[in-house]
């Protein structure tokens, strides 16, 4: 089963490069671009990362949920 994840999508909405994004996580940009190309699944320890470096929750990255605040 394919696991997609909206990093692609909140990373160009806040106007992040890849780069950045690695520079500020530690997470490759090459992996980053496999994440976001659906050529491999993030890890949770990748999840976590990008949920709270974005600012939401980890359904809303895998589009569990519409609703990107983790309090809700």
């Amino acid at each position: 089963m394919e696991i997609k994840c909206r990093l692609k999508e909140i990373r160009k909405e806040k106007r992040i490069s890849q780069i950045k994004l690695q520079m500020d996580t530690g997470i490759e940009q090459a992996l980053i671009s496999k994440f976001e190309n659906n050529v491999r699944t993030p890890t949770t320890e990748a999840l976590v990362i990008f949920a709270n470096y974005f600012g939401v929750s980890i359904d809303y990255l895998l589009y569990r949920t519409n609703n990107p605040n983790p309090n809700d």
